[in-house]
């Protein structure tokens, strides 16, 4: 398989030839859900609470007699069923949202991933991509030159003068290919890979 090798003007210069492991497998749908939903919720935190029937302000006292005033019996106003009453099954700060991935299952979705990018012609290498200085403005006439409004770069390495360039482009994140995830993947309308990144792609998910 052949991916399009892209020159400083966004020209397709060449072709690159890539693994079918990993850029021409078919797309598994549900298991690019599955991976997608684990990161996002491997990403939560347990910052929410609430309270139950003990921790809720109230008194002890029996609100209204037991008999005869034809309501339902009730002995505290913290029940659950009274308004301002405490939750049965209440948040908690402890609440863990983490969904368990096999390796296998992770490599294989990230494959399928980059196999779909590759179909729909949104995945594209480059020979590198750097910036003289940390200069914002020079890294988004870069990209614009190469005609790119939302693009995932994923470098072999990323130097302080790219990190600090590309920080405040709102459509633009680079990452090294150890930080490539799925929910960006699937975010960005392109994919920008440099040609040693590639190589480390290709050892991380064939």
């Amino acid at each position: 398989m052949q991916l399009e090798l892209l020159n400083d003007q966004g020209q397709v210069a060449s072709k690159l030839d890539v693994p079918e492991t990993v850029f021409g497998r078919a797309y598994n749908e549900d298991l690019v859900h599955q991976i997608v939903v684990a990161f996002q919720a491997n990403a939560r935190q347990g910052t929410r609470a609430q309270k139950d029937r003990e921790q809720v302000r109230h008194s002890t006292k029996k609100p209204f007699k037991q008999k005869g005033t034809g309501r339902a019996r009730a002995g505290m106003t913290s029940s659950p069923l009274w308004r301002g009453g405490g939750r049965i099954f209440p948040n908690m700060p402890n609440e863990n949202f983490t969904q368990k991935i096999n390796k296998k299952m992770y490599r294989a979705g990230m494959a399928s991933i980059f196999s779909q990018l590759a179909r729909e012609g949104r995945l594209a290498v480059v020979d590198s991509l750097t910036v003289e200085s940390p200069k914002t403005k020079a890294l988004a006439a870069k990209f614009k030159a190469m005609n790119l409004d939302s693009v995932l770069v994923i470098a072999d390495e990323v130097d302080e003068n790219l990190y600090l360039a590309s920080r405040n482009l709102v459509n633009v994140l680079v990452v090294e290919p150890r930080y490539a995830d799925p929910v960006s993947l699937v975010h960005f309308r392109k994919v920008l890979v440099t040609k040693a990144a590639m190589g480390k792609l290709q050892e991380m998910f064939a």
